[in-house]
């Protein structure tokens, strides 16, 4: 059985303020993501920040050796579920929807967190992807103490999204967070309730639903990072840093 760590106090210090930092990164960028707007023109705002807290951007040099995620944020467009790459030509349009990853290391700790946002006058189905997706994650946020399980978790996500008649992305799962980026345990966005392991104080998870406007099928595209819908219908991505603690939720990427 894989374990998932416990942090101590003085982690959890830290972590809090890799999650201030990024928290306050992401508010940097949002009034910035707007019609007109390069996805570069965010990164840089988001890298040049992050550097001026004397932290690090999480993502850039990430992944395989022989292709490192190449940048500070993850910025996906309508059908990219999530990796979006913010290369200098990705205009941001009226009616896009468009889903911003970052990630923060701190004095050797790492903090997560995403947020979907709507580019001028979205249509209806978009606004309702949006919002249920980020509701999703809040329902998740207001269940977690110690004493439920993980399976929980994901049934709370899978059943308020598919109730509502949205698709859950199955391929890709939230995950433990500390000294690494990704720790264990994965957290799929679907499952069965009372089931997996039981949540005890001082684990921080990392929780994300993707959620799909069509089907949850996807693909790579050819840059090896960028993930979309085989569909190409819409797709909305919510995450935030929670750290368990003796009573419920703290959330650590709070804006």
């Amino acid at each position: 059985m894989f374990m998932i760590p416990i942090k101590s106090e003085k982690e959890i210090e830290i972590m809090r303020q890799a999650g201030k930092i990024l928290a306050q990164t992401m508010n940097k960028i949002a009034p910035y993501v707007k019609r007109g707007v390069s996805a570069m023109e965010l990164d840089k705002i988001a890298e040049n920040f992050i550097i001026s807290q004397k932290a690090e951007p999480a993502f850039k040099g990430y992944g395989h050796k022989d292709r490192p995620y190449p940048a500070t944020l993850c910025v996906s467009v309508n059908e990219e579920v999530v990796h979006g790459i913010p290369w200098k030509n990705k205009i941001l349009n009226s009616g896009d929807i468009v889903g911003i990853d970052c990630g923060v290391k701190f004095q050797g700790y790492y903090s997560d967190m995403a947020v979907t946002f709507g580019i001028g006058k979205i249509s209806a189905q978009a606004d309702k992807l949006i919002e249920i997706t980020q509701q999703s994650l809040e329902r998740v946020i207001s269940i977690i103490k110690p004493g439920i399980r993980l399976g929980d978790i994901s049934w709370t996500i899978q059943s308020f999204v598919e109730k509502n008649g949205f698709s859950i992305v199955r391929q890709l799962t939230g995950h433990g967070i500390g000294r690494e980026l990704h720790e264990s345990p994965s957290i799929f966005n679907y499952g069965d309730p009372k089931t997996g392991p039981i949540l005890k104080s001082g684990m921080v998870l990392a929780i994300e639903p993707m959620v799909n406007l069509g089907d949850w099928e996807i693909e790579t595209s050819n840059d090896g990072w960028t993930v979309i819908n085989v569909d190409r219908s819409l797709s909305a991505h919510f995450e935030h840093t929670i750290l368990i603690t003796s009573t419920g939720a703290e959330v650590l990427t709070k804006m």
